[in-house]
Order: structure tokens, then sequence, then C-alpha cells
């Protein structure tokens, strides 16, 4: 038999390497669980609602529990409401998973456990899905539940009602009752006052590409005007697609006045600004608005706490 040993001058060598493994050791069993110590804790599941911020009513905490309760007797998949101040330093996704790894929600091989996540001060929802509910909750369906249902009464400082309307949607989408088809809506209907600023950017266009073609010619003016208008529409309605489109019809236009051919395009545009801002104009606007809405007016809901 063969017996190797290190000769006495690599004894040091040797005990650097055990030195460097132990640290490695110790590293390796320290460092997850201090890490662990910086991270908000999973509270113990002692009820289907769980409010650690004081945001719902004794009476309100109630009613979800009841509702909860109820499903669960009746369906078998268990929904369980938690809210929190923060999942700091954690995002909201990382954090619920440890939730429902501890909560274990739902029937064991079934896996039909739902958890609606609200972080109150980082302005979060999310709906952590059990495996065995992903057929009829994917993830497309439970971003219109929170979008269309949670939110809006979250902007509105609701947030009981948007609990409840979130709770009572997901429980129907279980029992099998598909969403409501999206609302479809126009290409410029998110646009804030798209329609209202062209014609200022059409005034704009027409005297700023006569000053700007004074200073830089033809071309360099044309770029100019086109530069300054897309540039103005992304200030005032922040999107950049339409930003750009805006810019190249600015430079499209002139550059044809530059040239002497767009003579009649300033009196066509004049004719748009003139019964856009008539007195007319506006009177048979309101009329129609108020038409269209049974002569009642139409006020929009303040987002008094959204920060999005």
């Amino acid at each position: 038999m063969v017996a190797a040993s290190f000769p006495p001058e690599s004894r040091p060598l040797r005990r650097c390497l055990s030195l460097a493994a132990s640290l490695w050791l110790m590293a390796a069993v320290v460092a997850p669980a201090s890490a662990q110590q910086g991270l908000v804790a999973v509270p113990q599941l002692t009820a289907r609602v769980t409010d650690l911020t004081g945001t719902l009513t004794a009476d309100q905490s109630s009613a979800l529990e009841a509702k909860l309760a109820a499903f669960e007797q009746s369906k078998g998949s268990q929904v369980a409401v938690l809210i929190v101040p923060t999942t700091q330093p954690e995002e909201i996704e990382q954090y619920s998973i440890r939730v429902v790894d501890q909560w274990k929600l739902g029937r064991g091989k079934v896996d039909d456990g739902v958890l609606v996540l609200v972080a109150l001060n980082d302005r979060k929802v999310r709906l952590e899905v059990g495996y065995g509910l992903e057929g009829v909750l994917p993830d497309a369906t439970a971003n219109r539940i929170i979008q269309q249902d949670i939110v809006p009464s979250f902007k509105r400082g609701d947030y009981y009602g948007g609990i409840n309307t979130g709770v009572d949607r997901v429980m129907r989408v279980i029992e099998g009752e598909p969403l409501p088809e999206p609302e479809l809506s126009p290409p410029a209907a998110g646009i804030p006052g798209l329609f209202n600023l062209l014609p200022f950017l059409f005034i704009f266009a027409m005297v700023g590409s006569s000053i700007f073609r004074a200073m830089f010619g033809r071309v360099g003016g044309a770029l100019a005007t086109g530069g300054v208008v897309g540039f103005l529409t992304w200030l005032l309605i922040g999107i950049l697609g339409i930003s750009i489109t805006t810019g190249i019809l600015a430079f499209i236009f002139a550059v044809i006045g530059g040239s002497g051919g767009g003579h009649a395009v300033p009196g066509v545009l004049m004719a748009v600004v003139e019964r856009q801002f008539s007195p007319r104009a506006r009177t048979n606007g309101f009329a129609a608005a108020g038409a269209r809405k049974g002569g009642r007016t139409a006020v929009p809901w303040r987002n008094r706490n959204s920060s999005q």
C-alpha cells in the first residue's frame, strides 16, 4: 500500500486551504441567515383576511372572512387576503412566493389556493395563484382583475371596495364565469386633449417654419420646425410615437410651405382653427355632449391617491 503525504514545505499551504474552506462554509451558513433578518416576516396564517396595516375596519374584515369561508366550504378552493405596509427590500413577487410557501393555501394535492396580496405603501397588488387554478386564472385574467376590479377603487382610496370587488371576481372566475369582453377604445381615447392641441401645433408650424427658414434655410428651417413641434407634442402628451409623427408632418409641411407650393395650405389650416374655436362650434360641442349623457354632466373621478 502506498501512502501519500505532503512534504514539510507544503504544510503552510495546506493550513491556508483548510482555513479558506472553513471561512467559505461559515459564509454559506451565516449569509442566508443574515439576509433573512432584513426581509419582511411572513405572518402566521390565523384567518383568511390578515390586515397588518389597520386599513380595514373590524366589520369589513368580518364580512370578507365570512364570504371567503362560505366559498371555501362550497367550492373547496381557498382564497386569502394579506395587506402589508411594504414588501421591501423584496419585490412583491418574491414576497408572495414566500407567503404561499409558508401558508400552503388550497387543498394539498390540488393546490387550488389564491393569495390576494396588497403592499399598501408600495402601491402594488398581486394575485398569487396555485398550480391547480392556473387554467382558469392565468396571468392575463389575473392582471385584468387587478386593473379593472381592484385598482380603480384603490385610486379613490376605497381599499375595502377594491379588495371586495376583486375577491368577488376571483370567486366567480373559479366557479366558471368568464370575464366580460374587454372594452375597445379608439387609439386616441387615452390621449388627453390631443385634438384640442392640433390647431395650436398647426399655427406654430406655420409661424415657426417661416422664422426658422429665414434663420436656417428651407431644409434647416423645416428640420428645426419638425423637431420643435415633435418636442412640444411629447411634452404635452408624453407619447413618443405620436410625437415623432407630428414632428415628421410638421417637417413636411414646412418643406412644402418653403418650396412655394403650399400657399393653399395655410388657408385650409386657418379655416380648421376658426371652426375649432368659433363660439358656434363650442356651443354645438357642449350640446352634443349633453345629449349623449342624457342632459347630465359627466365628471371624471379624481385620482386622489394614485402615484402612477
